[in-house]
């Protein structure tokens, strides 16, 4: 069942490059974020990959390519996946689930909860990550 949000963290897009690919465009993107996560200060640094699908889709990862880090200096990692699309304004959004794995010590009643979430990037690269859990 679907938990109520867990919070919100905002940041932005700190690099892109374009990565090469037999299957369409694909670019590596990286972001900080930070805000309240389950009522804990938190910031992730985490990079991940998109590919144009041949229907003008996105699809996205984040392999075990994102740290996790609470105010207390606690550390984990963060994985994702999601489908997503242009937003006509210059920038994306992405819907999906992710996992802390492992979470930091102050997160760690998130260890068997999926993170569904919503990714938005503005086109001045700003970026917003919207949570919920999923049991």
């Amino acid at each position: 069942m679907l938990d109520d949000k867990l919070g919100v963290l905002s940041g932005r897009i700190t690099g892109q490059r374009v990565l090469p690919s037999d299957d369409g465009p694909r670019v590596e993107v990286s972001a900080e974020i930070s805000g309240d996560l389950a009522g804990v200060q938190t910031t992730i640094i985490a990079t991940y990959w998109a590919r144009v699908r041949p229907d003008g889709t996105l699809y996205g990862e984040c392999p075990h390519q994102g740290v996790v880090m609470t105010d207390d200096g606690g550390t984990g990692v963060w994985s994702a996946a999601g489908v997503g699309w242009f937003t006509g304004d210059g920038g994306n959004s992405f819907r999906g689930s992710g996992y802390l794995v492992p979470p930091p010590p102050k997160l760690a009643h998130l260890a068997t909860t999926a993170l569904v979430f919503e990714w938005d990037v503005a086109a001045d690269q700003s970026a917003t990550l919207a949570l919920w859990g999923w049991r």
